[in-house]
């Protein structure tokens, strides 16, 4: 199994990917949300220039964010500093699009966005379309050795919870990101194979990437203690964004996951939060996400429960093999280990690399 290492992307991430390069984790991985934290292909340039091995991704890069040529130009720029260590995953965007009130980007669309962009980095013509106007485009100086590297492969990979992204997967990618340690990882490949035989394109078991919190316990500490709640807190509470928006958010959640009452109980507390500090309630999708997987906001922490913090790669050494050997035998290729912080990823890099790394191997 391969381990990678997720934070809120920063301008000083390359030195979480250089600690991780050295502790054996085989990627580095840059979220891509616009209102929230840096730009990742920023980052990303910053830490290929710093590390020598560790593979450098986008987790995920949504489409709406930038058109296909960029998206395609900026990937190959990165893989000119970095050759043959870049992966490009996309996705339909989450916090990407729900924090300008979006929903997510349509999957037919995201289905078009993948193939034009793997086909500018394959050096094809594509198609690009800008409302009624339909363009060919080439990625023109691509060979041209000072502005990119399109000779050494970037794999695509495509992220996707429902039946009907996890089809483009089949179609399209070349690997499959998903959140959460759940047996439903299991389930997916079916429909990701029909996906694949439906345009008549020959299935392989996509390198599987789960996405998911993780804290390595100290002795003695559970699993709502300070430190715990200060490191995946802010990631399990992404339960409760997602509950608000498929129940207030106009948009519906791009997440299986649901409670009534508890998203009641949360529009009542980010109502509240919002008109203490002034805000307009039509706008509270930007309070809920103030602190996406970076920190819980004040007065958020009595909403999580243990059971969900159990749900994370939280534990010790041994409890934390035990949760990969599951993943492995669900699938999973690789686990992109999520925290909220520099020093929380300082801190997880080393544990992880000492209670499960130097003992178990990948």
């Amino acid at each position: 199994m391969d381990y990678g290492i997720l934070l809120p992307t920063s301008m000083d991430m390359w030195r979480e990917a250089q600690a991780a390069e050295e502790a054996g984790f085989s990627h580095a991985w840059f979220p891509d949300s616009q209102l929230i934290w840096s730009d990742c292909y920023a980052a990303m340039a910053l830490a290929a220039d710093k590390t020598s091995r560790i593979t450098l991704g986008t987790l995920v890069s949504i489409p709406s964010n930038r058109i296909a040529p960029v998206t395609a130009t900026a990937v190959a720029s990165i893989n000119k500093l970095a050759p043959g260590r870049v992966v490009l995953s996309l996705g339909t965007g989450y916090t990407g699009r729900n924090t300008m009130g979006l929903p997510s980007f349509p999957v037919a669309d995201f289905r078009e966005y993948a193939a034009q962009v793997r086909g500018l980095l394959d050096r094809e013509d594509v198609l690009f379309r800008e409302g009624e106007r339909e363009r060919w485009i080439r990625l023109v100086h691509g060979d041209h050795p000072d502005f990119m590297n399109l000779d050494d492969p970037i794999p695509i990979f495509l992220a996707a919870n429902g039946p009907k992204a996890m089809g483009v997967v089949g179609e399209l990618g070349d690997g499959w990101v998903t959140a959460g340690a759940s047996p439903r990882v299991a389930e997916g490949f079916d429909v990701i194979r029909a996906g694949a035989e439906a345009i008549g394109r020959p299935y392989e078991k996509p390198y599987t990437v789960v996405l998911e919190g993780a804290c390595v316990l100290r002795e003695g500490e559970s699993l709502m203690s300070e430190r715990v709640l200060d490191r995946v807190g802010a990631i399990a509470a992404v339960r409760l964004h997602t509950m608000w928006e498929a129940k207030f958010g106009r948009w519906g959640a791009n997440l299986p996951v649901g409670d009534a009452d508890l998203a009641a109980r949360y529009h009542r507390y980010i109502s509240d939060y919002a008109a203490a500090r002034g805000r307009p309630d039509d706008r509270l999708y930007l309070d809920v996400h103030e602190g996406h997987y970076t920190y819980l906001k004040e007065g958020e922490a009595a909403f999580l429960e243990e059971e969900r913090i159990g749900q994370t790669i939280t534990g010790s050494g041994p409890q934390i093999i035990e949760k990969l050997e599951q993943l492995e035998s669900w699938g999973v290729d690789h686990v992109a280990l999520a925290t909220t912080s520099r020093e929380g990823a300082r801190e997880l890099i080393a544990d992880f690399r000492r209670e499960v790394i130097d003992k178990r191997g990948r």
